[in-house]
């Protein structure tokens, strides 16, 4: 009987051993197969084209193709979901824009917590964005516009893309900061919604650079401010919010990197090298300048850089919308 207890203890410990070496040896191995890079929007927007442009030089650095993946609805939050409940092996990596930061707000049942359930890679890129008028809205700089919507707040419109997008926070912030409540039209979309700031439908929009700079440039829309804290090199003479009035007035589609909690530190160290090696790659540099997004400096482009970032941004926008009721569910 003692034979036989002595056997099954020696048995276990070999078999705990041979688990924990070959865990550490699949992650000093990683990646020994395709990595799947999970984009929670549809193909063709903002997030998915950066994704599909670091996929390729991250693919060459870790040695295994970085093969995209859609996986679309909810805000992002279903994606989200996937990549938290995933193996944590580092074979399924995740990135999402400030949809991260707000959805614990905007969602009362989120089924992932993302201060809790992923490891952090490191930020990515900013996409700043604009405060729009129609080509023919009354007011023609910030401070007329100001005046315009206290005196007439009950007939502007504000377009978003729906709740939850990035342009809808921005308008919620925008109407916190200037203490009023417009009229909301939200939208299946940001494309939808200019068309129809285009159109003269709608009065304001605020929107990404990367598809409003073409019309900005040629007249077609009225231009009140950029919401970067910094003018940008693409729009030099288009005031920041900030300068005019608004101080502290930020808003970028800001994107990280994550993968599931519980992934080995040697996983996490090799993705975030790549993603790294991906974004001083001069045609990545050049592309990303060519729609006017901003690579994060270097700081960062870290776990601990994204992980703070995180919790801030978290902390920023949870009162705006939970003030505004503005959930999704």
């Amino acid at each position: 009987m003692k034979f036989c207890k002595s056997f099954i203890t020696s048995a276990c410990a070999i078999a705990a051993g041979a688990l924990l070496t070959s865990g550490v040896f699949a992650a000093d191995v990683y990646p020994n197969k395709p990595v799947t890079l999970v984009v929670p929007f549809a193909a063709g927007g903002p997030t998915d084209a950066v994704a599909r442009l670091i996929a390729v030089p991250m693919g060459k650095e870790l040695g295994q193709s970085v093969i995209v993946e859609n996986t679309v609805g909810a805000g992002g939050t279903i994606a989200a979901t996937r990549v938290a409940r995933s193996a944590p092996d580092g074979y399924m990596v995740f990135i999402h824009h400030m949809g991260m930061a707000t959805a614990p707000a905007l969602y009362k049942k989120l089924p992932f917590d993302p201060m809790k359930d992923f490891e952090y890679i490191g930020q990515v890129v900013d996409v700043p964005m604009v405060l729009l008028g129609r080509k023919n809205f009354p007011p023609n700089n910030f401070k007329e516009l100001e005046t315009y919507i206290k005196a007439n707040k009950e007939k502007v419109t504000l377009a978003n893309a729906g709740p939850g997008a990035v342009s809808q926070l921005c308008g919620l912030l925008f109407m916190s900061r200037e203490g009023v409540e417009l009229t909301t039209v939200p939208y299946k979309g940001t494309g939808p919604a200019l068309t129809d700031l285009l159109g003269g439908q709608v009065d304001l929009l605020c929107d990404q650079t990367t598809q409003t700079i073409p019309y900005i440039k040629d007249g077609l829309v009225k231009t009140y401010g950029v919401t970067t804290p910094k003018r940008l090199p693409a729009l030099p003479n288009v005031p920041t919010l900030d300068e005019q009035g608004l101080k502290g007035f930020e808003v970028k589609v800001w994107h990280g990197m994550y993968v599931s909690k519980g992934t080995p530190p040697t996983v996490i160290s090799k993705i975030n090298k790549a993603l790294n090696v991906a974004l001083n790659d001069p045609e990545v540099k050049a592309r990303l300048v060519e729609s006017n997004i901003e690579i994060v400096p270097p700081a960062k482009r870290t776990p601990s850089g994204l992980k703070d970032h995180l919790e801030a941004e978290i902390n920023k926008w949870g009162p705006v919308i939970r003030k505004a009721g503005a959930y999704a569910d």
